[in-house]
């Protein structure tokens, strides 16, 4: 039997997701993850939930007036989550 080098069971999980095409998937998907990130704690405090579909992020938020400010700073936060995943994977955000 074959001896190899262990692996990093982080370039094995990227391997993976290369290999079945979902890396697209992941990166909206880690918007997500990031959106607490990128518009702080006070924000995210009135954050119901979110999602994605496609290249749309769903942002739900309980405040009318942050809804409505949000959605002037639409395009510094998709400019934040952009940078933080590495490349532009979210063209819009619909604050709901």
């Amino acid at each position: 039997m074959k001896s190899s080098e262990p692996e990093q069971i982080g370039a094995i999980i990227r391997r993976v997701v290369d290999e079945l095409g979902l890396t697209d998937t992941m990166d909206c998907q880690r918007a997500c993850y990031l959106w607490p990130e990128v518009v702080g704690p006070g924000i995210n405090r009135y954050t119901l939930r979110r999602r994605v579909e496609g290249s749309v992020l769903h942002v739900y938020i309980s405040s009318a007036p942050l809804r409505n400010e949000l959605t002037f700073m639409r395009s510094r936060i998709i400019a934040s989550l952009n940078a933080l995943i590495g490349r532009d994977v979210i063209t819009d955000i619909i604050i709901h």
